[in-house]
């Protein structure tokens, strides 16, 4: 196991009703800026739960944070945290709308000229303005960690921030929420939690037994509850695992002592940012080609999690490992998720190619565990997801 330092300050306040303990959280005397997406909150009852819990509080609403964070749409929040001098932010939404909050957190004490510098030149905050979130979309795992992903569709980018003073301060997740949101998002949540397990455990062995472990069974719980949970969200037992399943897999537990790859991310980061397909959707296009193309220096792992996650005891490594991906392309497939990028859009003769110019302008000559994937192999597994 790699030497490692683990802290996560966020508090976690989970299960039902605790949205009503806001008030007991927020810093009193706090000037707040409310953020929240497209206005799904004021039909599922939460909208009000929140304001019902902060009738003592001032608060300013802004409203209308699209499903990928856009940079020219947070500005305007930026102008409202300055203008009215706020002094805490609360991210009412899932993954997106606290990817927001995180960059605004981030934005709102950066001393240079132009926020997206944060994101360009890779800053990374030590100090923010303090912020809680209040969870509706479990997929992310947002809410239990430092990192934040911003588009920009002026430039077509999708770029990625992160730093230790981007922790929430607290994050409430009642499992409720889940009963009200569309089929097509919970496939998309599941779908992005498994692949977060994945980018952190499917590198190479290094004998980390219980984080494996602790991989495994996030996967193997995602797998149980997948059919469950997307034939009836208001199964409460149900809706619970799936909620924390997703924070577990991205709150920083799993990562520590083994290496990392997130070139799925990286690939799948520019795919949203040029077709504007849902992030979780990417990382199905990417990831059956990813390992197919790395499937030697990853086919321990693979067949490992073939023989612990998918119970696949016959053949050889690598015909376990072949066998895991498609056991992986499957799963994705039974959530109506495709896995060909052809399947999303008829424009994708030029992907591979584009998306190498973009990683080359960057810098980005080597990505995954080991930093050898340049930017010709990454158009090679682009081109193989067609």
């Amino acid at each position: 196991m790699l030497n490692f330092e683990f802290k996560n300050p966020t508090k976690i306040l989970f299960g039902k009703g605790e949205i009503a303990k806001l008030s007991q959280e927020v810093p009193k005397n706090a000037k707040i800026l409310m953020v929240y997406g497209g206005g799904s909150i004021k039909t599922n009852g939460i909208y009000e739960q929140v304001k019902t819990a902060l009738k003592d509080f001032e608060m300013i609403e802004f409203g209308g944070v699209p499903a990928n964070p856009e940079y020219s749409v947070l500005l305007k929040a930026l102008d409202i945290i300055k203008k009215e001098k706020i002094t805490f932010l609360l991210a009412v939404g899932g993954g997106s709308v606290i990817d927001g909050v995180k960059f605004l957190s981030s934005a709102a004490l950066y001393k240079g000229a132009e926020p997206w510098d944060i994101l360009a030149n890779s800053i990374r905050t030590y100090e923010g303005l303090p912020f809680g979130t209040v969870l509706t979309l479990p997929a992310t795992g947002s809410e239990m960690n430092s990192s934040s992903v911003i588009s920009r569709k002026e430039t077509k980018q999708k770029l990625a921030m992160g730093g230790p003073g981007l922790f929430p301060v607290f994050s409430i997740l009642d499992p409720q929420v889940i009963k009200s949101i569309p089929q097509k998002q919970i496939a998309n949540g599941l779908t992005d939690a498994f692949t977060h397990v994945l980018e952190q455990y499917m590198t190479y062995p290094i004998g980390a037994w219980l984080q494996d472990r602790f991989a495994e069974s996030i996967m193997q719980t995602l797998i149980e509850v997948a059919p469950k949970i997307m034939t009836d969200p208001s199964d409460y037992t149900i809706a619970s695992e799936f909620m924390w399943c997703c924070t577990m897999a991205l709150n920083g537990l799993i990562q520590k002592g083994v290496p990392g790859d997130w070139a799925i991310h990286s690939m799948g980061h520019e795919l949203t940012a040029l077709y504007g397909i849902d992030h979780a959707r990417t990382l199905a296009i990417i990831a059956p080609s990813h390992y197919r193309y790395n499937i030697e220096s990853k086919k321990e792992k693979l067949a490992q999690y073939a023989e612990r996650v998918w119970n696949v005891k016959n053949g050889s490594t690598l015909e376990k490992a072949h066998e895991a991906i498609l056991k992986t392309e499957e799963f994705f497939n039974s959530l109506d998720i495709k896995t060909k990028l052809s399947e999303y859009t008829t424009d994708f003769s030029s992907t591979g190619k584009i998306i190498e110019e973009n990683f080359n302008q960057r810098g980005l000559k080597g990505i995954g565990e080991h930093r050898n994937l340049t930017p010709a192999d990454v158009r090679q597994i682009v081109e193989m997801s067609f």
